[in-house]
Formats: C-alpha cells, sequence, structure tokens
C-alpha cells in the first residue's frame, strides 16, 4: 500500500476531506490531492502534520509499521478476548501521565496514550508471532 493510499483510507476513516487536511495544514486542495495520488512527497514536516490529524504515525504513514493504528478502545481483528482484557487492564491502570512532575495537558495525554496504545498491540502482535515460530520450530525437532 501507498503513502497516498494510506493517508486516504485514514482520512476517509476519519470522514475528512482533502479540503479539512489541506485546510489544518495550510496547503490547496489539490496540493493535497497530489500527496494522496503519490504524485506529490510531503515535506517531513507536512508528513508529520499529517499523522497528527490522523492520529497516526509517520512511520505507519510511510509503511515502516504494518500495524494500523489504533485509536480509542478499538482493537486489532486478530486481538482476542484475553488480549482486549489485558489493554482494558493496562488502560484502567493509567494514572496520572505526568513530564518532569508536571500534569500533562489532555491533548498531550492523549497522544501518549495513542502511541502506548499503538506499542501495546505490536507488542502482543509480535509476541504471538515469536510463540507461532516456537511452536513450528518444537514441531520440527
Amino acid at each position: 500500500m501507498s503513502l497516498g493510499s494510506r493517508i486516504r483510507d485514514l482520512r476517509k476513516q476519519y470522514d475528512l476531506t482533502q479540503h479539512d487536511i489541506a485546510e489544518q495544514i495550510g496547503m490547496g486542495r489539490s496540493n493535497f490531492g497530489h500527496i494522496e495520488n503519490d504524485r506529490v512527497i510531503p515535506s517531513s514536516e507536512d508528513l508529520q502534520r499529517i499523522a497528527d490529524i490522523l492520529h497516526t504515525t509517520t512511520d505507519y504513514l510511510l509503511g515502516r509499521s504494518l500495524l494500523e493504528p489504533v485509536s480509542g478502545n478499538t482493537a486489532p481483528a486478530w486481538a482476542t478476548s484475553k488480549d482486549k482484557r489485558d489493554f482494558k487492564r493496562m488502560l484502567e491502570e493509567d494514572g496520572e501521565v505526568m513530564f518532569d512532575g508536571i500534569p500533562m495537558n489532555e491533548k498531550d495525554r492523549q497522544r501518549v496514550l495513542d502511541v502506548l496504545t499503538g506499542l501495546f498491540w505490536e507488542a502482543k502482535q509480535m509476541n504471538k508471532r515469536k510463540k507461532a515460530s516456537d511452536t513450528k520450530n518444537d514441531a520440527t525437532r
């Protein structure tokens, strides 16, 4: 999947128009359309702004992370009910988020939570692959 198609898919998931995102970035709608159609590669600053608007990471948009970003309590399709309970427990145990002893504002707290959510599901997915690989290796011995 290309950069433009990842951006387009996420934009549609959030029910945003090209104009909505272009306006927030400070560019024309047609310029943003060129990004979605893979005719133009956005600057690193614009790519970061797009990722922020779409609640994802630049790594996901660039195809460096195969895990689709997860927002809120939505779990990936492969997650079992135990995985979902583990995730819920992690969220419930979450205390006040601070940086250098200073409480974070809600926007920054949500960004940290979004990153932790993505990391949680990525770690779960890697562990499942490792267990499957280990089981396969044990069976061939």
